[in-house]
Protein backbone atom coordinates (compact mmCIF):
# COMPACT_ATOMS: atom_id res chain seq x y z
CA UNK A 1 0.00 0.00 0.00
CA UNK A 2 1.21 3.50 -0.83
CA UNK A 3 -0.16 6.30 1.38
CA UNK A 4 0.34 9.99 0.60
CA UNK A 5 0.10 12.73 3.24
CA UNK A 6 -0.26 16.48 3.14
CA UNK A 7 3.08 17.30 4.78
CA UNK A 8 2.52 20.99 5.50
CA UNK A 9 2.04 20.58 9.26
CA UNK A 10 4.62 17.78 9.46
CA UNK A 11 7.35 20.13 8.24
CA UNK A 12 6.12 23.58 9.28
CA UNK A 13 4.47 23.25 12.72
CA UNK A 14 6.52 22.85 15.89
CA UNK A 15 3.67 21.63 18.09
CA UNK A 16 -0.02 20.68 17.93
CA UNK A 17 -0.85 19.62 14.37
CA UNK A 18 2.84 19.20 13.64
CA UNK A 19 3.32 16.72 16.49
CA UNK A 20 0.20 14.83 15.41
CA UNK A 21 1.46 14.56 11.83
CA UNK A 22 4.98 13.46 12.74
CA UNK A 23 3.82 10.93 15.34
CA UNK A 24 1.24 9.44 12.98
CA UNK A 25 3.74 8.90 10.16
CA UNK A 26 6.42 7.68 12.57
CA UNK A 27 4.29 5.01 14.21
CA UNK A 28 2.75 3.82 10.95
CA UNK A 29 6.22 3.42 9.43
CA UNK A 30 7.42 1.52 12.52
CA UNK A 31 4.47 -0.86 12.97
CA UNK A 32 3.61 -1.37 9.29
CA UNK A 33 6.98 -1.22 7.50
CA UNK A 34 5.68 -3.12 4.48
CA UNK A 35 3.86 0.01 3.23
CA UNK A 36 5.23 3.23 1.68
CA UNK A 37 4.53 6.67 3.17
CA UNK A 38 4.92 9.76 0.97
CA UNK A 39 5.05 13.28 2.44
CA UNK A 40 4.10 16.04 0.00
CA UNK A 41 5.17 19.62 0.66
CA UNK A 42 6.74 22.63 -1.05
CA UNK A 43 10.01 22.20 0.82
CA UNK A 44 11.87 20.28 3.50
CA UNK A 45 12.67 21.48 7.01
CA UNK A 46 14.66 20.23 9.99
CA UNK A 47 11.48 18.99 11.64
CA UNK A 48 10.89 15.28 11.29
CA UNK A 49 14.18 14.59 9.53
CA UNK A 50 14.73 11.47 11.66
CA UNK A 51 11.41 10.11 10.33
CA UNK A 52 12.46 10.80 6.73
CA UNK A 53 15.52 8.65 7.36
CA UNK A 54 13.26 5.61 7.70
CA UNK A 55 13.47 3.40 4.60
CA UNK A 56 9.73 3.46 3.89
CA UNK A 57 9.18 7.23 4.31
CA UNK A 58 10.00 9.73 1.57
CA UNK A 59 9.61 13.42 0.75
CA UNK A 60 7.95 14.52 -2.48
CA UNK A 61 8.12 18.11 -3.64
CA UNK A 62 4.83 19.54 -4.91
CA UNK A 63 4.78 20.67 -8.54
CA UNK A 64 5.46 24.37 -8.94
CA UNK A 65 2.66 26.86 -9.44
CA UNK A 66 0.26 29.21 -7.72
CA UNK A 67 -1.72 27.57 -4.91
CA UNK A 68 0.20 24.35 -5.61
CA UNK A 69 -0.91 22.74 -2.33
CA UNK A 70 -4.54 23.19 -3.33
CA UNK A 71 -4.28 22.51 -7.06
CA UNK A 72 -1.19 20.33 -7.64
CA UNK A 73 -0.61 18.17 -4.56
CA UNK A 74 -3.55 15.81 -5.10
CA UNK A 75 -2.59 15.21 -8.72
CA UNK A 76 1.04 14.66 -7.70
CA UNK A 77 -0.08 11.98 -5.24
CA UNK A 78 -2.09 10.30 -8.00
CA UNK A 79 0.88 10.45 -10.38
CA UNK A 80 2.98 8.80 -7.66
CA UNK A 81 0.48 5.89 -7.72
CA UNK A 82 -0.67 6.50 -4.15
CA UNK A 83 -3.59 4.34 -3.08
CA UNK A 84 -4.73 6.75 -0.35
CA UNK A 85 -4.33 10.46 0.27
CA UNK A 86 -4.61 11.44 3.94
CA UNK A 87 -5.11 15.11 4.83
CA UNK A 88 -3.83 15.46 8.39
CA UNK A 89 -5.30 18.84 9.36
CA UNK A 90 -8.86 19.21 8.14
CA UNK A 91 -8.03 19.91 4.49
CA UNK A 92 -7.81 18.07 1.19
CA UNK A 93 -6.49 19.28 -2.19
CA UNK A 94 -9.13 20.80 -4.46
CA UNK A 95 -8.05 19.33 -7.81
CA UNK A 96 -7.70 15.69 -8.81
CA UNK A 97 -7.44 13.67 -12.03
CA UNK A 98 -9.67 10.71 -12.88
CA UNK A 99 -7.04 8.27 -11.62
CA UNK A 100 -8.40 6.27 -8.65
CA UNK A 101 -7.28 7.37 -5.19
CA UNK A 102 -9.10 7.17 -1.85
CA UNK A 103 -9.30 10.30 0.28
CA UNK A 104 -9.23 10.48 4.09
CA UNK A 105 -9.15 13.63 6.20
CA UNK A 106 -8.48 14.03 9.92
CA UNK A 107 -10.57 16.72 11.63
CA UNK A 108 -9.21 17.70 15.03
CA UNK A 109 -11.85 20.13 16.25
CA UNK A 110 -14.41 22.71 15.20
CA UNK A 111 -13.56 25.17 17.96
CA UNK A 112 -13.86 28.10 15.55
CA UNK A 113 -17.61 27.34 15.37
CA UNK A 114 -18.11 26.68 19.08
CA UNK A 115 -16.09 29.70 20.20
CA UNK A 116 -16.26 32.19 17.31
CA UNK A 117 -15.11 35.03 19.59
CA UNK A 118 -11.58 33.64 19.47
CA UNK A 119 -11.38 33.96 15.67
CA UNK A 120 -11.70 36.75 13.12
CA UNK A 121 -14.72 36.78 10.81
CA UNK A 122 -12.45 36.07 7.83
CA UNK A 123 -10.73 33.10 9.52
CA UNK A 124 -14.07 31.56 10.51
CA UNK A 125 -15.37 31.74 6.94
CA UNK A 126 -12.19 30.30 5.44
CA UNK A 127 -12.00 27.47 8.00
CA UNK A 128 -15.64 26.54 7.52
CA UNK A 129 -15.33 26.48 3.72
CA UNK A 130 -12.20 24.31 3.83
CA UNK A 131 -13.62 21.86 6.34
CA UNK A 132 -16.93 21.51 4.49
CA UNK A 133 -15.14 20.96 1.19
CA UNK A 134 -12.83 18.33 2.72
CA UNK A 135 -15.75 16.56 4.39
CA UNK A 136 -17.59 16.41 1.06
CA UNK A 137 -14.59 15.05 -0.86
CA UNK A 138 -13.41 12.51 1.73
CA UNK A 139 -14.33 8.86 1.48
CA UNK A 140 -13.90 8.66 5.25
CA UNK A 141 -13.32 11.23 8.00
CA UNK A 142 -11.17 10.56 11.06
CA UNK A 143 -12.26 12.41 14.21
CA UNK A 144 -9.75 12.51 17.07
CA UNK A 145 -12.42 12.16 19.77
CA UNK A 146 -16.08 11.34 20.25
CA UNK A 147 -16.59 15.05 20.98
CA UNK A 148 -15.16 16.01 17.59
CA UNK A 149 -17.28 13.32 15.94
CA UNK A 150 -20.42 14.85 17.47
CA UNK A 151 -19.36 18.32 16.29
CA UNK A 152 -18.73 17.09 12.73
CA UNK A 153 -22.23 15.61 12.63
CA UNK A 154 -23.78 18.74 14.13
CA UNK A 155 -21.94 21.53 12.30
CA UNK A 156 -20.88 19.92 9.01
CA UNK A 157 -24.00 17.73 8.61
CA UNK A 158 -21.91 14.63 7.89
CA UNK A 159 -23.61 11.21 8.26
CA UNK A 160 -22.30 9.16 11.16
CA UNK A 161 -21.48 6.29 8.77
CA UNK A 162 -18.72 8.39 7.20
CA UNK A 163 -16.82 9.11 10.47
CA UNK A 164 -14.36 6.95 12.40
CA UNK A 165 -12.84 7.93 15.75
CA UNK A 166 -9.10 7.36 16.20
CA UNK A 167 -7.60 8.87 19.33
CA UNK A 168 -4.26 10.66 19.34
CA UNK A 169 -1.23 9.54 21.25
CA UNK A 170 1.77 11.60 22.26
CA UNK A 171 5.52 11.77 21.76
CA UNK A 172 7.60 8.76 22.80
CA UNK A 173 9.55 10.90 25.32
CA UNK A 174 6.60 10.91 27.72
CA UNK A 175 6.47 7.11 27.79
CA UNK A 176 10.14 6.57 28.56
CA UNK A 177 11.72 6.21 32.00
CA UNK A 178 14.22 9.01 32.52
CA UNK A 179 17.12 8.65 34.92
CA UNK A 180 17.14 10.45 38.28
CA UNK A 181 20.32 12.20 37.10
CA UNK A 182 18.56 13.62 34.04
CA UNK A 183 15.54 14.68 36.09
CA UNK A 184 17.82 16.49 38.52
CA UNK A 185 19.74 18.18 35.72
CA UNK A 186 16.47 19.53 34.26
CA UNK A 187 15.36 20.68 37.70
CA UNK A 188 18.62 22.57 38.16
CA UNK A 189 18.74 23.97 34.61
CA UNK A 190 15.30 25.61 34.91
CA UNK A 191 15.63 26.39 38.65
CA UNK A 192 12.39 24.56 39.36
CA UNK A 193 10.79 24.65 42.83
CA UNK A 194 11.16 21.58 45.04
CA UNK A 195 7.43 20.90 44.56
CA UNK A 196 5.13 22.51 42.00
CA UNK A 197 2.00 22.17 39.88
CA UNK A 198 2.30 22.37 36.10
CA UNK A 199 0.36 23.82 33.17
CA UNK A 200 1.36 23.23 29.53
CA UNK A 201 -0.24 24.74 26.44
CA UNK A 202 -0.51 27.89 24.38
CA UNK A 203 -1.18 30.83 26.68
CA UNK A 204 -4.49 31.86 25.14
CA UNK A 205 -7.90 32.64 26.57
CA UNK A 206 -9.45 29.28 25.73
CA UNK A 207 -6.81 27.46 27.78
CA UNK A 208 -7.86 29.42 30.89
CA UNK A 209 -4.50 30.01 32.58
CA UNK A 210 -5.83 33.05 34.42
CA UNK A 211 -8.13 30.87 36.52
CA UNK A 212 -5.18 28.72 37.59
CA UNK A 213 -3.30 31.84 38.64
CA UNK A 214 -6.33 33.05 40.56
CA UNK A 215 -6.68 29.61 42.17
CA UNK A 216 -3.12 29.61 43.55
CA UNK A 217 -3.38 33.20 44.73
CA UNK A 218 -3.50 33.14 48.52
CA UNK A 219 -1.74 29.78 48.68
CA UNK A 220 1.96 29.01 48.66
CA UNK A 221 1.68 26.49 45.84
CA UNK A 222 4.27 27.15 43.10
CA UNK A 223 3.01 27.07 39.50
CA UNK A 224 5.20 26.32 36.47
CA UNK A 225 3.82 27.30 33.05
CA UNK A 226 5.16 26.19 29.66
CA UNK A 227 3.60 27.53 26.49
CA UNK A 228 3.72 30.01 23.66
CA UNK A 229 2.56 33.48 24.73
CA UNK A 230 -0.24 35.34 22.95
CA UNK A 231 -1.86 38.71 23.73
CA UNK A 232 -3.82 36.96 26.47
CA UNK A 233 -0.55 36.63 28.43
CA UNK A 234 -0.70 40.37 29.14
CA UNK A 235 -3.97 39.86 31.02
CA UNK A 236 -2.44 37.07 33.10
CA UNK A 237 0.69 39.10 33.76
CA UNK A 238 -1.30 42.08 35.03
CA UNK A 239 -3.02 39.86 37.63
CA UNK A 240 0.31 38.35 38.67
CA UNK A 241 1.90 41.76 39.18
CA UNK A 242 -1.13 43.22 40.94
CA UNK A 243 -1.15 40.35 43.44
CA UNK A 244 2.65 40.12 43.75
CA UNK A 245 2.82 36.52 42.54
CA UNK A 246 6.02 36.87 40.50
CA UNK A 247 8.04 34.61 42.79
CA UNK A 248 5.30 31.96 42.93
CA UNK A 249 4.72 31.54 39.17
CA UNK A 250 7.47 30.50 36.76
CA UNK A 251 7.22 30.79 32.95
CA UNK A 252 9.60 28.59 30.96
CA UNK A 253 10.70 28.85 27.33
CA UNK A 254 13.00 26.91 24.99
CA UNK A 255 12.16 23.56 26.55
CA UNK A 256 13.06 20.47 24.50
CA UNK A 257 10.68 17.51 24.23
CA UNK A 258 12.87 15.42 26.56
CA UNK A 259 13.06 18.26 29.09
CA UNK A 260 9.29 18.76 28.89
CA UNK A 261 8.77 15.07 29.63
CA UNK A 262 11.06 15.40 32.65
CA UNK A 263 9.17 18.45 33.95
CA UNK A 264 5.87 16.54 33.71
CA UNK A 265 7.43 13.78 35.82
CA UNK A 266 8.78 16.25 38.37
CA UNK A 267 5.40 17.96 38.83
CA UNK A 268 3.08 16.98 41.68
CA UNK A 269 -0.08 17.81 39.72
CA UNK A 270 -0.84 18.72 36.11
CA UNK A 271 -3.62 21.33 35.84
CA UNK A 272 -5.48 21.88 32.55
CA UNK A 273 -8.77 23.80 32.97
CA UNK A 274 -9.36 24.48 29.26
CA UNK A 275 -12.83 25.62 28.23
CA UNK A 276 -12.84 23.36 25.17
CA UNK A 277 -10.50 20.95 23.36
CA UNK A 278 -10.67 18.65 20.38
CA UNK A 279 -8.72 16.13 22.41
CA UNK A 280 -6.20 17.53 24.90
CA UNK A 281 -2.84 15.89 24.29
CA UNK A 282 -1.23 17.51 27.39
CA UNK A 283 -3.58 15.42 29.55
CA UNK A 284 -2.28 12.26 27.84
CA UNK A 285 1.30 13.45 28.26
CA UNK A 286 0.74 13.95 31.99
CA UNK A 287 -0.87 10.54 32.47
CA UNK A 288 1.95 8.77 30.62
CA UNK A 289 4.35 10.69 32.88
CA UNK A 290 2.72 9.26 36.01
CA UNK A 291 1.39 12.64 37.17
CA UNK A 292 -2.06 13.24 38.68
CA UNK A 293 -4.33 15.40 36.51
CA UNK A 294 -6.91 18.09 37.24
CA UNK A 295 -8.84 19.07 34.12
CA UNK A 296 -12.20 20.34 32.90
CA UNK A 297 -15.43 18.35 32.86
CA UNK A 298 -16.19 19.69 29.36
CA UNK A 299 -15.74 18.64 25.71
CA UNK A 300 -13.42 15.65 25.17
CA UNK A 301 -11.31 16.07 28.28
CA UNK A 302 -13.00 13.27 30.27
CA UNK A 303 -12.23 11.00 27.28
CA UNK A 304 -8.56 11.88 27.58
CA UNK A 305 -8.39 11.90 31.39
CA UNK A 306 -10.32 8.77 32.32
CA UNK A 307 -12.31 8.21 35.48
CA UNK A 308 -9.43 8.76 37.92
CA UNK A 309 -8.48 12.28 36.89
CA UNK A 310 -10.01 15.11 38.93
CA UNK A 311 -12.62 17.19 37.07
CA UNK A 312 -13.63 20.81 37.61
CA UNK A 313 -15.96 23.39 36.14
CA UNK A 314 -13.49 25.59 34.21
CA UNK A 315 -15.62 28.68 34.89
CA UNK A 316 -15.58 28.09 38.65
CA UNK A 317 -12.32 29.32 40.16
CA UNK A 318 -13.33 28.23 43.67
CA UNK A 319 -13.91 24.67 42.44
CA UNK A 320 -10.48 24.66 40.81
CA UNK A 321 -8.78 26.06 43.90
CA UNK A 322 -10.35 23.58 46.31
CA UNK A 323 -9.30 20.60 44.18
CA UNK A 324 -5.76 21.86 43.67
CA UNK A 325 -5.39 22.37 47.43
CA UNK A 326 -6.98 18.98 48.18
CA UNK A 327 -4.58 17.05 45.92
CA UNK A 328 -1.59 19.16 46.94
CA UNK A 329 -2.16 18.22 50.59
CA UNK A 330 -2.87 14.52 49.94
CA UNK A 331 0.16 12.65 48.65
CA UNK A 332 -1.50 9.23 48.88
CA UNK A 333 -4.45 10.43 46.78
CA UNK A 334 -2.12 11.96 44.19
CA UNK A 335 -0.21 8.71 43.94
CA UNK A 336 -3.39 6.61 43.66
CA UNK A 337 -4.81 8.76 40.88
CA UNK A 338 -1.47 8.87 39.06
CA UNK A 339 -1.19 5.06 39.14
CA UNK A 340 -4.77 4.56 37.93
CA UNK A 341 -4.26 7.22 35.25
CA UNK A 342 -1.15 5.43 33.98
CA UNK A 343 -3.19 2.23 33.65
CA UNK A 344 -5.95 4.05 31.77
CA UNK A 345 -3.67 5.88 29.33
CA UNK A 346 -2.28 2.65 27.90
CA UNK A 347 -5.27 2.66 25.52
CA UNK A 348 -3.52 5.54 23.73
CA UNK A 349 -0.33 3.57 23.05
CA UNK A 350 1.12 3.70 19.55
CA UNK A 351 0.23 0.11 18.63
CA UNK A 352 -3.46 0.60 19.38
CA UNK A 353 -3.56 3.78 17.29
CA UNK A 354 -1.72 2.28 14.31
CA UNK A 355 -3.95 -0.80 14.32
CA UNK A 356 -7.02 1.45 14.12
CA UNK A 357 -5.51 3.59 11.35
CA UNK A 358 -4.53 0.58 9.26
CA UNK A 359 -7.96 -0.95 9.73
CA UNK A 360 -9.47 2.28 8.33
CA UNK A 361 -7.02 2.37 5.41
CA UNK A 362 -7.95 -1.21 4.51
CA UNK A 363 -11.64 -0.46 4.94
CA UNK A 364 -11.58 2.48 2.54
CA UNK A 365 -9.79 0.41 -0.11
CA UNK A 366 -12.36 -2.39 -0.02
Amino acid sequence: MKIAFDGKRFFNNGSGLGNYSRDLVRILAAYFPEHQYLLFNKNLSERGKEILNLPNVSFREISKGNLSRQFKMGKDAQNADADIFHGLSGELPLKWTNKPIKKIVTIHDLIFLRFPQYYSFFDRKIHLWKFRKAAEQADLIIAISEQTKRDIIKFLKVPVSKIRVVYQGCHQSFKEIQSPEFLNSVKEKFKLPEKFILNVGTIEERKNLLNIVKAVNGTEIPLVVIGKKTKYFNKVERFIKKNKLQSQIVFLENVSMEELAAIYKLAEIFVYPSFFEGFGIPVIEALFSGTAVITSNTSCLPEAGGKDSVYIDPHNCADLKSKIVFLWNNEAERKRRAEKGLEYVQKFKDKNITDELMRIYNEVLC
